[in-house]
């Protein structure tokens, strides 16, 4: 079962994070005329968003693997990891979910879950 609940979470969220660096020539184009360090800027914070975001689901998938999914350690980084997906799920809520682009939305609310599931196996 922990096994399991790490894998889903460390999977939801790997996706979550390849979602948000697919579109993001879009994303940055979708700001309209933007100076070249503003771009650049923009491109560096959504690259960086979705990059952390697929870091946390390999870490905690590389954790249960490794280590296995009822060691100490795992749980170590399996609660670590989500207690940076609750901070990132506050600072979405605060930012990107207050606009009307729907992801933006979801954001806080699927960092949150996967916060949740991770702390879940850890405890079953």
């Amino acid at each position: 079962m922990q096994a399991a609940l790490l894998y889903i979470g460390a999977g939801a969220i790997f996706l979550w994070g390849v979602g948000h660096l697919i579109p993001t020539r879009n994303i940055v184009a979708g700001f309209g005329a933007l100076s070249p360090d503003n771009a650049r800027i923009i491109t560096m914070e959504w690259l960086a968003e979705g990059l952390t975001l697929c870091f946390l689901g390999i870490l905690v998938a590389l954790s249960t693997f490794a280590i296995g999914p009822d060691q100490s350690a795992t749980h170590l980084v399996a609660r670590a990891c989500a207690g940076m997906l609750f901070v990132l799920a506050i600072v979405s809520l605060y930012t990107g979910a207050r606009t009307a682009v729907l992801p933006m939305k979801l954001c806080p609310f699927i960092k949150s879950l996967v916060g949740i599931v991770y702390v879940a196996a850890t405890l079953v």
